[in-house]
This record gives C-alpha cells, sequence and structure tokens, in this order.
C-alpha cells in the first residue's frame, strides 16, 4: 500500500505484537473507546489479529476479525497510531478482516464503534440490534467473551458501549 510517499504491509499477527498491540489500544482504553482486555485475552486471540508494518518494520496498527456464529464475525480492536491516522492504514488492516472473514464462509461483519464515518466509508451500515435468530442468542449468551457481550447489548458491558453504533456490512 502506498499513500502519499508513505508505505505499509499488513501481515497476520505473532506473539510478539501482543505486547504492543495492548500499548497501542490501551490509551483508547482509557478513553472508553474501546473494550480494555487482559494481556492473556491479547495471547489468546493472537491468530485473529492483523498488523500494519511501516516501509521500517514498524508496527503502525491493528486489527482482529472475531467469528460469531456461521455467517457472522465480527471486526475487533482496529487501531492505528496517530501519526498514521488518515493515511489508509485502517482500511489496510479492515481489508485484511474482510478477506479472511470471506475465507471463512462468513457473509457477515459487524462492529461496535465510534468511529462512524470511517465504517460508513468502507460500506458499513448502522444496525438494528437483531441480528441473530433468538436460538443463536441463546447460544451466544452462554458466551463468557466480553466482546460477545458488547455485541448482545448485555448490562454487564454498558458502561463500555454508551454512545457507540452498532454497524453491519454484508459481504460480497
Amino acid at each position: 500500500m502506498t499513500q502519499a510517499a508513505s508505505t505499509y504491509t499488513v501481515r497476520r499477527a505473532q506473539t510478539s505484537d501482543v505486547p504492543w498491540i495492548k500499548e497501542l489500544v490501551e490509551p483508547l482504553v482509557q478513553r472508553r473507546i474501546l473494550l480494555g482486555k487482559d494481556l492473556v485475552v491479547f495471547y489468546e486471540a493472537v491468530q485473529e489479529f492483523f498488523i500494519a508494518l511501516d516501509d521500517r518494520g514498524n508496527r503502525i496498527g491493528c486489527g482482529a476479525l472475531h467469528v460469531f456464529w456461521e455467517d457472522l464475525g465480527e471486526v475487533r480492536t482496529l487501531a492505528v497510531a496517530d501519526a498514521w491516522l488518515g493515511k489508509g492504514v485502517g482500511h489496510a488492516l479492515l481489508e485484511a478482516v474482510e478477506n479472511e472473514a470471506r475465507r471463512l464462509g462468513l457473509t457477515r461483519l459487524f462492529c461496535l464503534t465510534f468511529e462512524v464515518g470511517f465504517f460508513e466509508r468502507n460500506g458499513f451500515i448502522s444496525s438494528p440490534l437483531g441480528l441473530v435468530a433468538p436460538e443463536v442468542y441463546s447460544e451466544l449468551v452462554r458466551s463468557p467473551d466480553e466482546g460477545v457481550a458488547e455485541f448482545l447489548d448485555l448490562a454487564r458491558v454498558k458502561p463500555n458501549t454508551l454512545g457507540n453504533t452498532r454497524m453491519l456490512k454484508h459481504l460480497r
């Protein structure tokens, strides 16, 4: 990817990326933009992550795909270093997430976000709560994952979700 003489690439995450991911997202957690996670949770989910690197190999962004159900996944922890905002890095990470979702057979991606404009520019639309059938809801509610709790709009995650927007994209 090239943007105004700045180049970057996107690759799958490695375990050595995990401390950096936590460091990148921590300010966003403090501002209640992203849901906070313990380091162990990032290690458990490392296979879900993609990392953007500048032309010197420095990490500049991350994003993850979490599968919820046979046709539904979530874009998680999409974050870009401040110096790289507005240079297409977020779009490239989202594209990697979408390609992986398609490879896995997912047909829908959702996110809970405060960055509505970014996701709208990338084909997402605001969506109502009822994205899954009642029988799927009853299965998902069993998950201990806090992101699933956010998706289901459960009361225990309300402080982290107030004011964000639920968005959906149908993949082609």
